[in-house]
């Protein structure tokens, strides 16, 4: 699909690339954006071709969250609208992204606030610019987070810090989200894109079905009993070594070679 306002996608082999387009607004998330980022998601993910995605924000951002200037003051219709602007706008592209078969990776290229944070922490995996930061800005304007903030950050970060984090309104430095576990990698603010892509290239040749399952049964895992998990991951691996891709992978391994992965 081509003709987005506000976002780019882009190919480079088995790695798409999403970029948030509106950088004179720091990629803050307009009706457009908020439309267009469903489109685009979807786009890729139902694209078998492309097996890592990567997720950035074009200019000095990644995101800077919702656009203020659509929410005139005492526009009471307007605030009536924020609820279902989050469940019927905002959820439906971050859940395609959670449930996604394949993996996202967030390169966070600058600031990565509000909800701009939700998609940021919903990725599977993230590299952060050395100066980049995560905030949760909403206690400063009276709000709370949304867009599934607070999940990603207490299963992250715990009960208390979770809070403190977002009662603070503390910028979170790259150095110091790599140490709490909030990304995977940080690295030179220049060589972000370059490095993020690397990484994306590496993975994308992994087996597919190995990573769509993993991911599943990690994101299954996190609300599940021991128990359930060991058997959800039985399931799961029934799946996995039922499929072509099992039988090449054991014969490559066998024959030294680098396997050809189908995808099924």
């Amino acid at each position: 699909m081509s003709g987005y306002e506000t976002i780019e996608v882009e190919r480079q082999g088995a790695v798409a690339i999403v970029r948030m387009n509106r950088p004179d607004a720091l990629n803050a998330f307009n009706t457009a954006l908020r439309r267009e980022m469903l489109l685009a998601v979807r786009e890729v993910n139902d694209d078998d071709a492309v097996r890592v995605v990567v997720l950035t924000g074009n200019g000095r951002a990644f995101s800077a969250g919702a656009d203020l200037s659509e929410l005139p003051a005492g526009d009471a219709q307007q605030v009536f609208r924020v609820e279902d602007q989050l469940n019927g706008e905002y959820k439906p592209s971050l859940m395609e992204i959670h449930e996604a078969p394949k993996p996202w990776i967030s390169a966070i290229n600058g600031p990565c606030a509000g909800i701009g944070s939700a998609y940021g922490m919903v990725c599977d995996l993230t590299v952060m610019a050395d100066n980049a930061f995560i905030y949760q800005a909403f206690a400063a304007i009276g709000l709370v987070p949304d867009g599934g903030a607070t999940w990603h950050l207490v299963r992250t970060l715990g009960r208390k810090r979770a809070y403190e984090v977002i009662v603070t309104g503390e910028k979170l430095a790259a150095q110091k989200c790599l140490e709490w576990g909030l990304c995977n990698r940080v690295v030179p603010a220049a060589a972000l894109l370059e490095d993020t892509l690397a990484w994306a290239e590496e993975i994308a040749r992994k087996a597919p079905l190995s990573m769509r399952y993993a991911k599943q049964a990690v994101n299954q895992a996190i609300e599940q009993s021991v128990g359930d998990t060991i058997s959800q991951e039985a399931k799961l691996q029934h799946i996995c070594i039922s499929s072509e891709d099992a039988i090449e992978g054991a014969a490559a391994f066998m024959q030294k070679r680098a396997p050809q992965w189908k995808g099924r």
